[in-house]
């Protein structure tokens, strides 16, 4: 129940601060120490981001997406074209230290007037997965939405079947709220869809685990992580 009321003692929400719309998200690069998120340029990306993609054998990659794989760099160039150099989505590519594209992820929904915004279309290649990087990336994707932007909400969406994601939402912090049965369908198959959030109320504390976990001094000198993250 919510502590505030109005006039006639009905519960209400609680009062919200500061001026709306919000900013829209800028396309700048967010650097780290491990890597580097950029606004996604098919010259500059796609033939680095293909031969990295294409790492994958088996194309697991590509099971939970409404897209994908692709069999020639001309066909991937082309879904790039189409769907990657718009606004919303609004597609970056995440670079290594030595600067090699290995992922992708976008901000999508965005909503400056409800101060709400949701991370998507993210696809790690298989050096990508399971580093330090992987995790970088996503923490500099949050700290723009909350302390550059200052967006309200954070959303994060997925195959409600898809383990991995589901995994790797809460393990950075997002809170489950909740499955959207038959939200939609893709490649021939049902979707509900398995929804998760940060809200600014949750940002200082993922905020500091984060930066924790990130720090150097977390990690031995093969790169191994000392402390795990610790968000529940």
């Amino acid at each position: 129940m919510s502590d505030f009321r109005n006039e006639l003692g009905q519960p209400i929400g609680a009062p919200v601060t500061g001026s709306f719309p919000r900013p829209e998200p800028p396309r700048t690069t967010m650097a780290g120490r491990t890597c580097s998120v950029v606004p996604l340029e098919v010259e500059a990306h796609a033939e680095g981001l293909f031969a990295a993609f294409r790492e994958d054998g088996e194309n697991r990659i590509w099971t939970y997406l409404p897209y994908g794989p692709f069999e020639t760099l001309d066909a991937f160039i082309a879904w790039m074209q189409g769907t990657c150099l718009g606004e919303d989505p609004l597609f970056h590519a995440i670079l290594d230290s030595d600067g090699r594209p290995l992922g992708v992820a976008s901000y999508l929904r965005i909503d400056p007037q409800a101060g709400a915004i949701e991370v998507g279309h993210i696809n790690y290649a298989p050096r990508l997965q399971r580093s330090t990087a992987a995790t970088e990336a996503m923490y500099l994707l949050m700290r723009r939405v909350f302390d550059e932007l200052g967006y309200r909400r954070y959303e994060w969406k997925c195959d409600a079947l898809n383990a991995g994601s589901r995994a790797a939402a809460e393990r950075l912090g997002f809170v489950y709220e909740g499955t959207f049965r038959q939200a939609t369908h893709y490649k021939g198959r049902n979707r509900d869809t398995a929804w998760y959030a940060v809200i600014d109320k949750d940002w200082p504390k993922i905020d500091g685990a984060s930066r924790r976990w990130l720090d150097p001094e977390n990690f031995d000198e093969d790169g191994r992580q000392k402390s795990p993250l610790r968000l529940r």
